[in-house]
């Protein structure tokens, strides 16, 4: 048996015994991982201190450092996060309805794990964290598959929760991680269907294309962010630079910010010259169309491939509208289904842009900064799904979750 198989067999072997664990022992062991990473934080630290080093070394951009470097604020967060999820429902063993057929029979649906999953993911340790937090609530095994470049933070992690679950009594296989971060092994991680039973990408598109097309393992597909804001003709201006400077430079490697901006032809000469400014005290490259061009000091032209874009940088597209049609459909174009925001004083248009505006979250005056699990009150996310099957959007406890039908009967054949 290959590395992978035992792997894939310990998680196999495990997941029995994590699907009936009690909520309140898993509640237990939650509490208790949340304080071993903080302990433990200095040899998290120092490991990720030896990621970064080696980013920063091969020409990792500022986006993606920021996504890799952990801080003891970030540490906290990852523990804070493992503590909310205490405090959510445990869906697992929910009955959802019980209805009775005319043949006496009593059919129902029960919520269940989903069994073994397994997260391949980028840059990110802490993924690791919120992954094995969301999955242990819910019963789940889990295998975490993480890139070269957080290889040292992700083994410190993983030891960190697993000896909090030997601390606690229960098997330390609840969650395993592939150390080998070549793609020969990723690819054959993707085929291990006998003992996955789901499969979740996290990271970048090149990433999230590769797992669904070789993937023989289910996949719930996460996607990429090409995030937009739409600045309407009714917009409170000052509000509108608020949030379009948060959300495109609060966290520039993340993908919910913002990387593309439309304005109302009606508000650009009020609204871009402003914007520039602010925009130019953040270092952001601001790439403009024709008409925006010349009110925006600094700008570069824009061209056809930069609607399309994921930055993952301080970098900025923008174009000029003639109407909250025009810009609803130049969205539904360009973007990737993930987080998309209008800024208006119209009740109609900020309802049209919520009707007809395809993307798993839709924003009414507000930063697109705020699609993630942690902030929509689920501690933690597995990801944030653009797919629209099973799970849509940030995905925390349920989307981990499938149903059985139970069904009752006194002795019912059938006829």
């Amino acid at each position: 048996m290959g590395l992978l198989e035992e792997i894939g067999a310990k998680a196999k072997a495990a997941e029995p015994k994590l699907r009936n664990l009690p909520t309140v022992k898993k509640n237990e062991v939650l509490a208790t991982v949340a304080e071993v990473l903080v302990r433990e934080q200095q040899k998290i630290l120092r490991a990720n201190e030896n990621d970064v080093a080696a980013g920063r070394e091969k020409g990792m951009s500022v986006g993606l450092i920021d996504r890799l470097q952990l801080t003891s604020e970030r540490i906290e967060a990852m523990a804070e996060g493992l503590e909310q999820i205490v405090g959510l429902e445990d869906p697992v063993g929910e009955v959802l309805g019980m209805k009775r057929r005319p043949n006496g029979l009593m059919i129902g649906q029960k919520r269940v794990p989903l069994g073994v999953v397994g997260i391949i993911y980028e840059a990110r340790p802490n993924v690791t964290a919120d992954a094995f937090g969301l999955c242990f609530k819910t019963g789940n095994a889990v295998i975490l598959k993480g890139g070269s470049d957080a290889l040292c933070s992700n083994r410190a992690i993983v030891e960190c929760i697993q000896e909090a679950l030997e601390d606690c009594g229960v098997t330390k296989d609840a969650i395993q991680l592939i150390e080998d971060t070549s793609r020969e092994t990723a690819a054959a991680f993707m085929k291990l269907n006998q003992y996955v039973d789901v499969l979740i990408p996290r990271g970048g598109r090149g990433l999230i294309q590769a797992v669904v097309n070789q993937s023989t393992i289910p996949v719930i597909e996460t996607g990429t962010g090409n995030c937009h804001i739409y600045v309407d003709e009714s917009a409170d201006l000052q509000s509108a630079a608020d949030i379009v400077v948060n959300a495109k430079t609060q966290r520039v490697g993340v993908c919910n910010a913002c990387e593309s901006l439309l304005v109302h032809e009606k508000v650009k000469d009020a609204f871009l010259p402003v914007l520039a400014d602010r925009l130019k005290e953040k270092q952001v490259e601001m790439r403009a169309d024709e008409r925006a061009l010349p009110l925006m000091k600094g700008a570069i032209q824009a061209t056809e491939e930069d609607w399309g874009t994921e930055y993952l940088d301080y970098i900025l597209s923008i174009k000029v509208v003639n109407s909250v049609e025009e810009a609803i459909a130049h969205i539904n174009r360009y973007n990737t289904k993930h987080s998309e925001a209008i800024i208006t004083e119209s009740y109609r248009n900020a309802q049209m842009f919520l009707d007809q505006v395809d993307a798993a979250a839709v924003y009414v005056n507000a930063s697109t900064r705020f699609t993630d699990g942690f902030e929509f009150g689920f501690g933690a996310e597995i990801g944030i799904s653009t797919q629209k099957l099973h799970a849509r959007g940030p995905m925390g406890l349920l989307a981990l979750t499938t149903t059985k039908y139970i069904i009752y009967g006194n002795g019912q054949v059938r006829p």
